[in-house]
């Protein structure tokens, strides 16, 4: 299992981009985020629609959409970095960032995941992420307030409404 220093917030975290390049989460200081399990073979992936129309029209304003492809529910993301990238862009015309493939639950959990599953959902409850494109929110400060369900579209409007209240000034 991999060791990492005390994390003190999202915006502390660094992570690499699913090219490989270093991704510094402190670069969206400032910024409301949504972060989203993406996968690209499960019966939410056209999500992906609802989640860079969000990224285009708040994006702005202070907001952006962060995608974190894993492999962990139902094998539903078993491609390569390559074939991710190849088939968000063309299906789905995906210009918002997309991290490297890997965990959200267990032992081998990214970092990122060890903070964004704090979150409490609609029901107060935190924890290990449920499935692929469960979405949490992340206030400009850097911390995780909320996660939205699996079967909650990205353009609903209780999301929708939770993020603008989020918005920087």
């Amino acid at each position: 299992m991999p060791v990492y220093w005390s994390i003190m917030g999202v915006h502390d975290i660094k992570a690499r981009s699913l090219e490989g390049d270093p991704i510094d989460l402190g670069s969206f200081a400032g910024k409301t985020l949504l972060v989203v399990n993406v996968a690209s073979d499960c019966g939410f992936t056209p999500q992906y629609a609802g989640l860079q129309r969000l990224h285009e029209r708040l994006g702005p304003r202070g907001f952006a959409v962060i995608g974190f492809p894993c492999n962990q529910f139902g094998e539903q993301e078993p491609g390569g970095a390559e074939e991710i990238v190849s088939f968000c862009q063309r299906n789905y015309g995906v210009t918002f960032p997309i991290l490297e493939k890997g965990d959200v639950n267990g032992p081998d959990r990214h970092p990122l995941f060890e903070e964004l599953t704090k979150a409490p959902n609609h029901k107060g409850e935190a924890g290990d992420v449920r499935w692929n494109f469960e979405k949490f929110l992340v206030t400009p400060d850097g911390e995780p307030v909320v996660r939205f369900s699996t079967k909650l579209e990205p353009e609903d409007p209780r999301v929708v409404d939770v993020i603008e209240q989020h918005l920087p000034a």
